[in-house]
């Protein structure tokens, strides 16, 4: 028999954080791990339309990241948990930061600031650096509400809305379409 995926435990607005603390859905722990959720399903919708084998595999690594982001922010800080979490290193952090260096040789220098767009694969990646900036500035409110969120988490998450905006630009050059310069009106 297949295990029901609803638990009906949640009817109330209440979840679990991983430790067993019960909190309100609306708590920013469970936003943050929330839109951490959200961005690692748009790193899917970006890797399902990118033809480009190296950045498929990079993107599944930073979906990985993001699994253990979402599950360090799921746990209550203040009790021990039996489970245990992966820990995000610096070197994930390097790796981006690597990949961006790679990207960023085959790309024109900008000239202007650029109007996210062009190619259905583009506007994505765009979209999924707008998702991974709203998670770091909800683990930035946090931290700035003294609830513990580690600042490997926060760099980590920085770096990776700059990965996703090269990202965006390297898919362009791959698909032969250029930048969209944002022209202001005079």
């Amino acid at each position: 028999m297949a295990i029901k995926i609803y638990t009906k435990t949640g009817d109330k607005g209440k979840t679990s954080l991983i430790g067993g603390t019960k909190v309100s859905k609306s708590n920013i722990r469970i936003e943050a791990y929330g839109t951490i959720d959200e961005l690692n399903s748009f790193v899917g919708l970006a890797a399902d339309q990118i033809d480009h084998t190296s950045t498929k595999n990079n993107l599944k690594e930073i979906q990985d990241r993001l699994f253990t982001i979402g599950s360090a922010l799921a746990c209550d800080p203040e009790k021990e948990s039996a489970l245990k979490i992966p820990d995000l290193k610096e070197t994930d952090v390097e790796f981006l930061e690597k990949e961006i260096d790679t990207m960023n040789e085959s790309l024109a220098p900008m000239k202007s600031f650029i109007l996210p767009g062009g190619a259905v694969a583009i506007s994505t990646a765009h979209i999924t650096r707008c998702v991974c900036r709203r998670a770091e500035r909800i683990c930035v409110n946090m931290q700035e509400q003294d609830l513990f969120v580690d600042p490997l988490i926060i760099k980590y998450l920085n770096r990776l809305s700059d990965y996703f905006f090269v990202l965006a630009r390297f898919v362009g050059h791959i698909l032969n379409v250029n930048d969209i310069p944002w022209k202001p009106r005079i």
